[in-house]
């Protein structure tokens, strides 16, 4: 028998004028680190990482559901709504969840829309931040595939959500943590992978914005996995090439969900990119 270190508990702050309920989880002591989910999944994607002693020895974890994912409910009158995210959503809810949990310039890790958004913020609001690793993200990405399959009356958005997730996820990944990684989606809400994914798919504002970052400032660092179909290397490659000072790793036997498909595999990228936001911290020092 065993008790995780993870603590979660809701904080309540205001998005888009109206009361939003954020659930959170953290681990560990010293400098923060924001966590972001994927499209269509939640805070137990970083478990893994929130349970090594090794990480969260000098960095504390946080990491948080968006609304309508995981235990963040939807907002009052969701049932009349239709779920489709936005840029000025996303940063809004990031940056009132750093200043509800007074964070001082966390370090922003995000992955896939997560990862999007990270540059995002580092393009607009990068002196809230000491660093970002952005993990499977690029500029910008067309749908390959029809988003509106994930909310259809004649399909299970979770299980369809699942397949394509499926196809992202490394062959070196254990075969238990990719259940447990389509699990999650197939747990999503109706609508909110098509949602989420309306827009990663469908806002290429980022692309003129990429030469606004300083990262002599905020450092930049990509990581990106050599089985990522939705983010190829190359697409973070031409991503990193358009900031300037940015760095970038490929992870060769992971895909489009390290954190969650492949622990392990993961993990020895994400210290070094934590490694590499100390070191440019303590050169700007």
């Amino acid at each position: 028998m065993s008790v995780e270190p993870i603590i979660g508990r809701y904080l309540t702050v205001t998005i888009q004028g109206a009361p939003r309920r954020i659930y959170f989880e953290e681990a560990g002591q010293g400098r923060p680190v924001l966590c972001l989910h994927t499209a269509g999944a939640d805070t137990r994607q970083w478990r893994h990482l929130m349970n090594d002693a090794s990480v969260t020895e000098n960095h504390r974890l946080i990491a948080f559901d968006m609304p309508w994912h995981g235990k963040s409910l939807p907002p009052e009158g969701f049932e009349t709504q239709e779920y489709l995210l936005t840029t000025e959503a996303y940063i809004e809810t990031v940056l009132a969840v750093i200043d509800g949990l007074d964070l001082d310039r966390p370090i922003l890790a995000g992955c896939s829309m997560g990862g999007r958004i990270a540059l995002q913020l580092a393009a607009l609001h990068g002196h809230k931040f000491s660093g970002f690793i952005a993990i499977e993200a690029s500029d910008f990405q067309p749908a390959w595939y029809d988003i509106d399959w994930f909310h259809r009356p004649d399909a299970h958005g979770g299980e369809m959500g699942a397949a394509l997730v499926s196809a992202n996820i490394s062959p070196y990944a254990p075969k238990s943590e990719r259940w447990n990684t389509l699990w999650m989606f197939m747990q999503s809400g109706p609508g909110v992978f098509r949602g989420d994914l309306s827009f990663y798919t469908r806002d290429d504002s980022l692309i003129g914005r990429l030469g606004q970052i300083n990262t002599s400032k905020t450092p930049v660092h990509l990581l990106v996995g050599a089985y990522d179909l939705t983010c190829t290397p190359e697409d973070a490659a031409r991503t990193a090439r358009a900031i300037p000072g940015a760095t970038i790793a490929v992870m060769d036997e992971l895909g489009h969900f390290p954190m969650s498909e492949h622990p392990e595999g993961f993990r020895p990228f994400f210290v070094a990119a934590l490694e590499k936001m100390t070191r440019s911290r303590a050169a700007a020092a």
